[in-house]
């Protein structure tokens, strides 16, 4: 029985030993060889001081080692914590400080950014590296990925955990502040994958191409119904659209997962996407925002014989809802009904069921909602709450997720995406922090003060706006700003517009009037 992460690793290396089960670039491994080298690197980390419980950070680039990190480090009773390989060190550092790794694992090449911030974190017990280990420039313990994979230990490694366990922290920002860690069981995460390849019906014959990183859920429950599956994952990290056209031809991909801005760029004549059939692929599946309905239309033009699931999610729950295919035409605008195993329910401000058509707070209720915010009992107190209509006679402790996202429910229990119920920004199928993004302005000194705000976008699904007031007795420079942001953040929080203004609009309060500026009630300094 599959209980544990690492389990449907091990479940399928025995059923399907030779089968090709991980491709990147010219490396194609079998799971055989993939159960084998994180069982190694499982059982090296167990020697170089990893416990049960403890936080292990992966850093890297979307890789094989990227991937086998993940079932290692369940295996040998620790709790993978993925990261953007986009992020900063900055940021790094804060994902690490925040949960008190004991270890990570990353290049040779971050390294060399990383280093001076991995020496503040006093958790911090262990760094293995992917690349040359030998001239690591840290005093922290350094070891070889490649060595530690290698280790061919043939003995058994008994469990430490049970499904109960903390098995994951998925780093997600949240309306204010920087990100923060949510907590996923074992349970949580196989529940959650089960669910996937149920409604999408993955079997062993599906080759699964990952474009979507392993920090984001949506792209790790790629990585994990392949192999609860038995299918093949093929990893790509892309810069143009027809590198991906190019990949669905030539490992003949039945299986894709997207954000709109992916969707977006194939449908884009450059992509070369219009110029080929392909039979291969069953089906496409959006996640991270709003598809545009011109998108739409224009992929099921191209991919006439594939089937297209409008998904949506959100990280302290995992998946929510899907719309299946065959109720595009008649409703492409819904985000559709709850996914197996779930129920999903609109709830008006006075704690009431909303009544069909009328908007209230999604409320997510199954076996996929997390244990909370690490380290943050209120906060998981706001969002993870007892169930309101649960009769009090069933004495249950069971918990259901406030989304923060007001929908709608037509009369025949299809859902609508009305919008956010805080400030969240999501653009691209990032969650970004709006506190965040300001902080990271004010952080170049040429401001005396800023706002963000999120606002529609056809491509984005949001976008970031800025509104700066530069300090009175310097010269302004919008790209010394710019340059700034760049270098220290990535680059799918750069603000898409910033305005410049002569100072913010205030309430009566004092504060920052934030409905004036998404009203564009502010006077615009011309550039």
């Amino acid at each position: 029985m599959d209980f544990l992460v690492h389990h449907m690793l091990q479940s399928t290396a025995k059923v399907f030993p030779q089968k090709e089960a991980l491709v990147h670039k010219d490396q194609r491994l079998s799971y055989q060889q993939v159960a084998q080298s994180c069982k190694n690197l499982a059982y090296s980390l167990t020697k170089i001081g990893c416990k049960k419980g403890d936080r292990v950070g992966i850093y890297l680039d979307h890789s094989i080692a990227q991937a086998k990190s993940i079932f290692s480090i369940s295996q040998a009773g620790g709790v993978f914590v993925p990261i953007n390989s986009l992020l900063f060190p900055q940021q790094v550092s804060h994902i690490a400080q925040d949960c008190q790794m004991t270890g990570i694992i990353t290049s040779s090449q971050k390294l060399a950014s990383l280093g001076a911030e991995l020496e503040k974190i006093s958790s911090l017990q262990f760094i293995i590296l992917v690349g040359d280990a030998e001239h690591a420039n840290v005093s922290i313990p350094t070891y070889s990925f490649q060595a530690l994979t290698q280790t061919d230990f043939s003995g058994h490694l008994a469990d430490a955990c049970i499904e109960k366990d903390l098995a994951a922290l998925i780093y997600t920002s949240g309306s204010t502040g920087k990100p923060k860690g949510v907590m996923l069981s074992h349970a949580q995460i196989i529940a959650g994958t089960s669910i996937v390849s149920d409604y999408l019906k993955i079997t062993s014959t599906d080759r699964i191409l990952a474009v979507l990183p392993f920090s984001f859920d949506a792209g790790l429950n790629q990585l994990l119904t392949a192999f609860q599956q038995g299918s093949t994952i093929i990893l790509l990290s892309f810069t143009f659209a027809r590198q991906i056209v190019q990949m669905l031809l030539k490992e003949k991909i039945t299986a894709l997962a997207g954000v709109p801005t992916l969707w977006s760029l194939l449908v884009q004549p450059r992509s070369s996407m219009h110029k080929h059939p392909f039979p291969m692929l069953r089906y496409i599946t959006n996640t991270g925002g709003r598809m545009p309905e011109t998108v739409l239309i224009s992929l099921r033009q191209m991919l006439p014989s594939t089937q297209i699931f409008l998904m949506y999610g959100l990280t302290e729950a995992f998946r929510s809802t899907y719309l299946p295919p065959d109720q595009l035409d008649k409703r492409p605008n819904s985000i559709g009904k709850a996914i197996p195993n779930t129920e999903i329910l609109v709830v008006n401000d006075q704690g009431k069921p909303c009544r069909p058509e009328e908007i209230g707070e999604l409320v997510h209720r199954g076996p996929t909602v997390s244990l909370g915010y690490w380290g943050k009992p209120e906060l998981t107190a706001k969002v993870l709450r007892p169930h309101p209509f649960l009769p009090k006679e069933l004495n249950s402790n069971e918990r259901v997720c406030y989304s923060g996202d007001l929908v709608r429910m037509d009369k025949e229990g299809f859902f609508y995406f009305v919008g956010r119920g805080d400030a969240m920004i999501k653009s691209s199928g990032y969650r970004i922090s709006p506190t965040e993004v300001e902080e990271i302005l004010m952080q170049s000194n040429l401001l005396e003060g800023v706002a963000v705000i999120g606002v529609e976008d056809e491509v984005l699904g949001q976008a970031v706006k800025a509104f700066i007031v530069p300090k009175k007795e310097e010269v302004f420079e919008m790209q010394l700003l710019i340059d700034h942001f760049s270098q220290n953040a990535p680059r799918y929080m750069l603000p898409k517009e910033i305005l410049v203004l002569d100072e913010l609009p205030k309430t009566t309060s004092g504060k920052v009037n934030y409905p004036a500026l998404k009203k564009n009630e502010v006077s615009i300094t011309p550039k």
